[in-house]
């Protein structure tokens, strides 16, 4: 019996380290394919633009004219959205910033050039685009108002998306929305709310909660703040910048509103009558502007300053706006 105990027991210690010899043979082989892997990643080039939009027009027709005769929208537009970047695009209403914007995410067809996305073409319709691709460019419409459907509870407006794109099941859906209206300082507590029972600033937060709980790599904000009252545009702006840091996406912000720029954009383009005037660092654009129409623009943004001697506000303040201590 001592014998066949001695013999089992070696048996037990040749297999353990037998074992143990096939466990640093994987080890070590996930160790190459890992240095491998980083060494590669190491040697291949980052591709620094998320979004190209490639020297693209549109046309449309005007309702007197035949579609033969359009009018341009967009003429020969060019715009580039680094990864991780805000982009701010500007102008006067009527300059053509939606219409690029509905362009870039599918909502407008009738235009030549090319859109890339991480060096891929787009289709010019988004029915025409994968639903994967759909998922990772999303859309923040102007008007919290209109924008959310009325006969649907926040949080089914928010899951929707899951749903769509990703095909979850209700508890990850319903956990999923919870953790976006968080994000955007809501919480579990809208969920069985109904929009007509929110704020507008609220409304615009379950919107951005939409597009960004199916973490999209892309976010546009098509004049998210102009339907909203002054006090609360500062706080939807401070919000989205730092949602973009925290989600480690791109952004396109579209705007008439100047002084919101400096507050999220790295850099902007210029837009008038749906062409580019100027574009680059916002610093260099919005300080030192290259076109009378962006320095116009510039004129145009309110100022702010101290009361003169005579007690009457100074030039560019508002009337009434109290005299600086």
């Amino acid at each position: 019996m001592e014998r066949r105990y001695s013999w089992a027991e070696s048996a037990r210690a040749v297999e353990a380290a037998t074992r143990a010899a096939q466990e640093s043979t994987v080890e070590a082989e996930e160790r190459t394919v890992a240095m491998a892997a980083e060494r590669d990643a190491a040697l291949t080039p980052p591709s620094p633009e998320t979004l190209e939009f490639v020297r693209a027009s549109l046309r449309r027709p005007d309702r007197a004219e035949a579609v033969a005769t359009g009018r341009e929208l967009l003429t020969r537009v060019g715009l580039e959205v680094p990864a991780e970047s805000c982009v701010a695009v500007v102008g006067e209403s009527g300059s053509g910033k939606t219409t690029l914007a509905r362009c870039i995410v599918g909502l407008h067809r009738n235009w030549t050039g090319e859109i890339r996305f991480e060096g891929a073409s787009l289709a010019a319709s988004a029915g025409d685009r994968p639903k994967q691709l759909l998922r990772r460019v999303q859309y923040v419409f102007q008007n919290p108002y209109t924008s959310l459907n009325p006969r649907k509870t926040i949080g089914q407006i928010v899951a929707q998306p899951l749903e769509e794109y990703l095909r979850l099941g209700y508890r990850e859906r319903s956990q999923r929305a919870v953790r976006a209206l968080e994000d955007v300082s809501l919480g579990a507590d809208f969920l069985s709310r109904y929009p007509d029972q929110l704020s507008g600033g609220e409304r615009q937060r379950v919107a951005i909660a939409r597009a960004l709980v199916v973490e999209p790599d892309l976010l546009i904000c098509d004049e998210v703040t102009s339907a909203l009252d002054v006090s609360v545009q500062a706080v939807i702006v401070e919000l989205l910048r730092g949602l973009q840091a925290e989600h480690n996406i791109a952004m396109i912000f579209i705007t008439h509103n100047l002084a919101l720029v400096r507050s999220i954009a790295q850099s902007v383009v210029v837009l008038r009558d749906g062409a580019v005037v100027e574009s680059g660092p916002v610093g260099q654009v919005l300080d030192h502007p290259g076109d009378p129409y962006t320095a116009r623009l510039m004129e145009d943004v309110p100022k702010l300053t101290a009361q003169g001697a005579q007690g009457s506000p100074a030039h560019g303040a508002a009337a009434s706006e109290p005299a600086a201590p």
